[in-house]
């Protein structure tokens, strides 16, 4: 079976799931190095293709009897989503049926009940009807909320209230709405290969509860143990909604203002279809936030900020950029050097130590030190071999979270800050002859108003160190790479 959207949060859940149930699964993907490091990438048949360009799909369908489309194309704007997904929808479905696709399944959205239908949920229904359009049997799964570690709904909520004492809402916080816990939405997609009897049928899939986002909010808070404050006022527009989203969360103006636009609707499930065909028994609201945090605090985020890193990668060969996304501050830095992949992941597998840092170490030591003062763990506790790094080693104040051999590095902080932090290397072809492209980010999410105030505030002795850090470690391996040179 065929799975787009596996670099996305649901594709890149289900994938491994489907593996489990002994499926064999091809993916389709525009990038396949968004998939590298991923646990199942040597399980799997990837296939280099976009739903936009019609000829690219026509070797991902082949020989394939069910394809999930969980592809949409809210990220590229409000003027271009709705275009984007009709395009998208409507190629994906007549090369299904050129290939002789006995089956999509599809994740949408529940049909909203009101006068006003907003562009981000009329894309989703019409999504479905395109794809019927194409004459293959759709089974279409239509959810509201999704509630998980991840998931861009709940991140709405997440940092809201994390970050906002005092919640000044508009009158969609009123709104009812029918949240269900990504765990369950992943039931009921690889349930539907099996239960023949959902295929060509409309099915709306929801938790235990019907809520408010006002309720959520508030259930949300206390599974934290926050005391939080709500405010209502009158007026609010989606414009100065999406402004105020923008500034106190990670998800961007251009991402919130069509996502909140279709929150003055209620979405509630409104037929019994999912219970009569399915047995599935799905989690409360509250259930589903404490696991969404359980696996945030066990570091155990299946589908995140660096599964999705790679599509922000520009072709530039070098470049340095901040951003926020999916709730996560991320500091990126792009060079080229002139040596292999092995010898830059040589240099990176030496951090650390006593080999140090590469640049301004007196400064890695004042942090290490200002760590112990507060009861962290300082650099004292060194690294386990000079040379060699693997998954649980301890080195200085990090902890090695991957390792994928001359390609990735990923160290999660264990020093004291405000929030979670890693730091990871990327080593890969920079397409061209002896040179290959180092990517170096630093990953922070914050905790509260004070986490970011943290981070923003480090920022210009960051860029210093983090700029000099790469310099260093491209000029090492180039040097490396003429001494091998000489040698030979």
């Amino acid at each position: 079976m065929l799975v787009t959207g596996a670099t996305g949060y649901v594709g890149g859940r289900l994938v491994p799931r489907l593996l489990d149930r002994g499926y064999q699964v091809r993916c389709l993907v525009r990038d396949p190095a968004r998939l590298r490091g991923r646990s199942w990438e040597r399980d799997v048949d990837i296939v280099k293709g976009d739903a936009l360009n019609k000829d690219s799909l026509r070797p991902a369908l082949e020989d394939i009897d069910a394809a999930y489309y969980l592809i949409h194309s809210l990220a590229a704007g409000e003027d271009e989503f709705e275009e984007r997904d009709r395009v998208a929808a409507t190629n994906f479905g007549q090369v299904c049926a050129d290939a002789g696709v006995q089956r999509i399944i599809y994740l949408g959205g529940i049909e909203p009940q009101g006068e006003k239908l907003s562009k981000h949920l009329r894309s989703r229904l019409e999504t479905g009807q395109f794809l019927a359009e194409s004459g293959v049997p759709v089974t279409e799964f239509r959810a509201g909320v999704i509630v998980g570690s991840g998931s861009l709904s709940f991140e709405l909520i997440r940092y809201l209230t994390e970050r906002v004492p005092v919640m000044i809402c508009p009158r969609w916080v009123k709104t009812p709405t029918h949240p269900i816990a990504i765990r369950t939405v992943l039931d009921y997609l690889t349930e539907a290969i099996a239960i023949t009897a959902s295929t060509g049928r409309v099915v709306e899939i929801g938790g235990e509860d019907v809520l408010t986002y006002e309720d959520m909010f508030r259930i949300y808070a206390k599974v934290r143990g926050l005391k939080r404050l709500v405010v209502n006022v009158p007026v609010l527009t989606p414009r100065l909604s999406s402004l105020w989203v923008g500034l106190v969360t990670p998800l961007s103006t251009r991402i919130a203002k069509p996502l909140i636009e279709g929150l003055d609707n209620k979405v509630v499930v409104t037929d019994d279809t999912a219970r009569t065909l399915f047995d599935i028994r799905p989690l409360t609201y509250e259930d589903a936030v404490g696991r969404a945090l359980d696996r945030f605090e066990a570091n155990m985020v299946e589908t995140s900020w660096h599964g999705a890193y790679s599509s922000s990668v520009q072709d530039e060969q070098e470049f340095d950029k901040l951003d926020q996304t999916e709730g996560m501050i991320r500091e990126v830095r792009r060079r080229t050097a002139r040596s292999t992949a092995r010898q830059v992941f040589d240099v990176v597998s030496r951090l650390g130590g006593e080999y140090g840092w590469l640049y301004a170490n007196p400064l890695w030591r004042l942090r290490g030190l200002l760590d112990l003062l507060v009861g962290g763990v300082g650099l004292r506790r060194g690294r386990r071999s000079p040379t060699e790094v693997r998954v649980g080693d301890a080195i200085d104040f990090w902890r090695v979270e991957e390792v994928v051999p001359d390609s990735l590095l990923r160290l999660r902080a264990e020093m004291k800050v405000p929030g979670r932090a890693w730091l990871e290397f990327r080593v890969e072809e920079a397409g061209q002859t002896d040179n290959v492209a180092v990517t170096q980010t630093a990953y922070f999410e914050p905790k509260g108003l004070f986490g970011v105030c943290y981070w923003y505030a480090l920022y210009p002795l960051h860029k210093v160190i983090f700029r000099g850090m790469i310099r260093r470690l491209v000029e090492r391996a180039e040097r490396n790479a003429s001494v091998v040179a000489v040698d030979t």
